[in-house]
């Protein structure tokens, strides 16, 4: 687009920060509260599905899934989530934002449920059903990223848009701790129920009559935020930078803001006109995409991908690390439900002290210090902690230092989400032209997924003890080498940073260049 600004849109980058901001970040918010909570809640109930359909006595751990099924049960969500990234993505760029938002909301719900209602009359059934139901789960959940993240920036002002998409994205924070809080009170509700004896002859021995009741209702639970704000959903506008660059009604655009923004919105005729004969045409596979945003592409989808590789692999996992090191006793010690209130125990302390803040640390200075030093930072002591935590891996796992370190482990997470996790989301849906947008954030985070199923099923196997083969399943490399692993994932995550253009501060046609003409860019 050559010459000036719309005025619609300018009239949005200049707007103070009023009521539709706020309820903004809910309605988009929330959709992401249940994502996180339906992609980890699962990491809860794994040890539970094994206890009830996979149990083997004459395993040291006869509670556990066998790898190949615990890698399915965690990793088929994410699988569906890539898969709908890349879908919804796209279809946010042909359709609208607004027309395919309400779909996803109702897929989740409706998976969510039916994870939880899981049947067949053998273990395989049972988990291949919950499989099934968990991949269209995903499904849903993968269309909320692109439309979520391009909705909240293209109705934020310049100034604290950053803020604005961060604070979005920071509800994930809030449906990972409800997750845990979620499994404490159905798992305390029946625990004081069934004390445990101090020595359990194998894992069925431990079950209690709620234990196949317990999973199902944990899973479910995810569908309630979900259908609380659907009816919000479908009540906002269509953003004005679609209506007015893509479907090019400016008319309609401005009459949409000015319910919103409660401001009489008038377009100048000749920036109108400008606008809907001089819009760029060019594709994701043009010559110009290439030279204007090629590496931009390239810099968000590495950045998400090695970012995800030691995100996922250390939130879905977390039970395994916290058993390795002591912290979680042996399955053999405690029934199902104990063994399930302690693991969200542990997973809610390390929400609520390491991830939790890390997202807010990032919605209060995003803006401030900007996208490109938060996420530098962010690698770089994810890199620093994951060493830590590695070269004096056997100090670690003796009983007088768990503590610290939970410490060093929780500090990880938080410089996780106050740095990359955040603004692997945050810049791609900045940074590219209004009609590349979503489809461009939806590659990036599919990239991001890709490399969460690479942490989920690869640490699976790189974790386990390479001196202890597992009847039949080959050894892996150990938590300790698995951690130095993650450190240079995130070592090379930082050097592609490198790549990422700052939008701070700058209108989103500014930044995408779709103000200027090809001879400027």
């Amino acid at each position: 687009m050559a010459g000036g600004q719309l005025n619609v849109l300018s009239t949005l980058d200049q707007a103070k920060t009023q009521w539709y901001h706020f309820l903004a970040i809910v309605i988009a918010g929330m959709g992401f509260f249940t994502d996180a909570y339906d992609l980890f809640c699962i990491a809860l109930v794994t040890r539970l599905l094994g206890r009830i359909y996979y149990t083997d006595p004459t395993k040291p751990d006869p509670g556990s899934l066998p790898p190949n099924v615990s890698a399915a049960v965690t990793g088929v969500a994410l699988c569906g989530t890539l898969a709908g990234q890349l879908f919804f993505g796209w279809l946010g760029d042909k359709l609208g934002r607004k027309s395919v938002y309400g779909f996803t909301l109702i897929l989740m719900v409706l998976c969510s449920m039916a994870s939880g209602l899981s049947f067949g009359h053998t273990p395989k059934s049972v988990i291949g059903t919950l499989c099934f139901f968990r991949f269209w789960l995903g499904f849903g959940i993968g269309g909320d990223y692109p439309l979520s993240a391009t909705i909240m920036s293209e109705y934020a002002n310049k100034k604290t848009r950053g803020a604005f998409i961060a604070a979005v994205f920071a509800m994930q924070g809030f449906g990972i701790l409800f997750g845990t809080i979620v499994a404490l009170v159905v798992s305390g509700a029946f625990r004081n129920a069934y004390p445990a004896p101090a020595y359990y002859i194998d894992a069925k021995a431990s079950l209690v009559p709620q234990a196949d009741f317990m999973w199902r209702v944990i899973l479910m639970f995810g569908t309630v935020p979900a259908a609380l704000t659907y009816y919000w959903r479908m009540k906002m506008p269509e953003t004005a930078r679609y209506t007015a660059l893509i479907a090019r009604n400016t008319k309609q655009a401005a009459a949409d803001m000015s319910k919103v923004l409660h401001k009489d919105i008038q377009e100048d005729e000749q920036v109108e006109r400008e606008v809907v004969a001089t819009g760029d045409t060019w594709g994701l596979f043009s010559k110009q995409f290439l030279r204007r945003h090629g590496l931009h592409l390239l810099a968000t989808t590495t950045t998400w991908f090695l970012l995800d590789i030691a995100f996922y692999s250390q939130n879905l996992f977390q039970k395994d690390i916290f058993t390795k090191v002591g912290w979680i006793p042996a399955g053999r010690t405690m029934n199902a439900i104990e063994e399930v209130f302690r693991i969200s125990r542990a997973q809610a302390l390390i929400a609520l002290c390491g991830t939790v803040p890390g997202y807010w640390f990032t919605v209060a200075f995003i803006d401030i210090i900007g996208r490109f030093w938060i996420q530098l930072m962010g690698f770089l002591m994810m890199t620093v902690f994951m060493i830590a935590l590695a070269v004096p891996y056997e100090h670690w796992t003796e009983p007088a230092h768990h503590t610290g370190f939970l410490v060093m482990y929780g500090l990880t997470f938080f410089f996780a989400n106050f740095g990359p996790n955040s603004t692997t989301f945050i810049v791609p849906a900045e940074i590219f032209p209004a009609r590349l947008r979503s489809t461009c954030h939806g590659i990036s985070a599919a990239a991001g997924k890709a490399g969460a199923i690479i942490g989920a099923f690869g640490f699976l196997y790189a974790a386990q003890d390479p001196k202890k083969p597992d009847h039949g399943y080959s050894p892996g490399i150990g938590i300790r080498n698995s951690l130095f692993l993650l450190a240079g994932t995130n070592f090379l995550g930082m050097l592609m940073t490198l790549f990422v253009p700052e939008a701070k501060g700058k209108s989103l046609e500014e930044v995408s260049k779709e103000n200027v003409g090809d001879e400027e860019a």
